[in-house]
């Protein structure tokens, strides 16, 4: 080990969530038709749920469609914080089912969420990651 080594600790689930209800940027790993694709994405976290914007047409929009009326698209989506100066950071990942949103409903109550995604572009699809499994470490700080 080296002198900065600490043992990672594990995050209970509700942490996780504490950690990552700021909202920011995150990452969203998914098998799209040439494989595994990870992509960043801003988003905000609402009723446990993972929520960024795509554009139509786009890479996220073509690879979560599963081609099948009310079934998810398993997703993992990634967020972490380091300082690398002091050796500290956390790392948490929300697996679950991602769909757009196509509800006239939900997609009003999700403009209220205001996901400003940084990319340009026309970006008005809703996408919506339920958490099923949280997980997370943390390294540093005593640990």
């Amino acid at each position: 080990m080296t002198e900065h080594a600490s043992v990672p600790e594990k995050l209970d689930p509700q942490e996780c969530l504490q950690l990552i209800s700021p909202g920011g940027i995150g990452r969203v790993a998914f098998n799209d038709p040439g494989g595994p694709a990870i992509l960043p994405v801003n988003y905000v976290l609402r009723d446990n749920s993972v929520i960024f914007r795509t554009a139509a047409g786009g890479t996220l929009d073509m690879g979560l469609r599963t081609g099948m009326a009310g079934v998810d698209f398993k997703v993992a989506f990634e967020v972490d914080r380091f300082d690398e100066a002091e050796h500290t950071g956390w790392s948490v990942v929300v697996r679950g089912g991602a769909h757009l949103v196509s509800s006239p409903e939900e997609q009003a109550e999700l403009e209220k969420a205001e996901v400003h995604p940084w990319a340009g572009g026309d970006r008005h699809l809703y996408v919506k990651v339920a958490a099923t499994e949280v997980t997370g470490r943390r390294v540093g700080n005593g640990s």
